[in-house]
């Protein structure tokens, strides 16, 4: 992997938002590449996530986008540009800081955004009827369902899929997310969503939208819809060899290395305005 930019030390900083379900790992190969080009990079893990199941449902969307408000803070606090940048829920995260926080962020990093469970491995009930789910959870059934993750888990790289899954199925929620999603925190995804779609248009800052074609997890509706509704400039980027966990599966590098161009010509631009007004 190549960095071709390299920031000036502490004047950008990148958040990193994990998805539904997930942990900070799906995002280690991301913040190394990310730190090799100079930034400082900070990886939020979501309230409730990285537990047990009981852990998730004491939280609601609310409470995780807390956490990145908190996250992000502290992480402006130490650099003069601030990117948030997020996997599949943790891009709808990072769109939900830009739209409450214009003034503070400088650019996002949109990877498998996922705004519906619309992808080819989804069940028919999944990607047709997810929109019954605040009424079903309303009227008091389906508090003890779950979705649960299927082949081939988002995951086109058959030898790291069997890594995560035997861990995640062993257990390990801290490094390789729950098995399944809870129907009461899919609800809550679906709310977040439903909120962040119909705000799109306050976005005005400058959307890298790294999705795959073949995401079994999320079409590129989603970011069909981010091209349609922002207000600032997206630049999208359709990977051709991964699955839906763009960030870990087997076009990472590519990921990483056209964010690295991406936030670094950003970071440039602002110097030279800089400059330009100082002369």
């Amino acid at each position: 992997m190549t960095t071709p930019h390299k920031v000036p030390p502490g004047s950008a900083g990148v958040l990193l938002i994990h998805g539904l379900t997930g942990t900070p790992n799906e995002l280690r190969f991301v913040a190394r590449g990310l730190k090799a080009a100079g930034f400082e990079v900070e990886c939020v893990r979501l309230a409730g996530h990285c537990g047990t199941e009981a852990d998730l449902l004491a939280t609601g969307w609310k409470d995780w986008f807390a956490s990145v408000e908190q996250a992000a803070e502290a992480l402006r606090k130490r650099v003069k540009h601030l990117f948030v940048a997020g996997l599949s829920m943790g891009a709808v995260l990072a769109m939900k800081y830009a739209i409450e926080h214009p003034g503070k962020v400088d650019g996002l990093g949109l990877y498998g955004t996922t705004f519906f469970y619309d992808g080819w491995s989804i069940p028919f009930e999944g990607r047709h009827l997810a929109f019954l789910l605040p009424i079903v959870m309303a009227v008091g059934y389906g508090r003890k369902k779950r979705f649960m993750e299927a082949h081939p888990y988002g995951i086109k790289n058959e030898r790291l899929r069997q890594a995560i899954t035997s861990k995640m199925h062993a257990g390990d929620s801290e490094a390789a997310g729950l098995p399944g999603n809870p129907w009461p925190s899919l609800e809550q995804f679906y709310r977040l969503s439903s909120n962040v779609r119909k705000n799109l248009h306050r976005i005005h800052v400058p959307a890298l939208a790294v999705h795959a074609r073949e995401d079994d997890v999320a079409t590129l509706a989603s970011v069909h819809i981010i091209e349609r509704r922002f207000s600032g400039p997206v630049e999208t980027v359709v990977l051709a060899n991964s699955y839906h966990m763009v960030t870990v599966d087997q076009e990472k590098a590519t990921l990483v290395e056209r964010s690295v161009d991406f936030f670094s010509r950003i970071v440039a631009r602002a110097a030279m305005k800089e400059k330009h007004e100082e002369s």
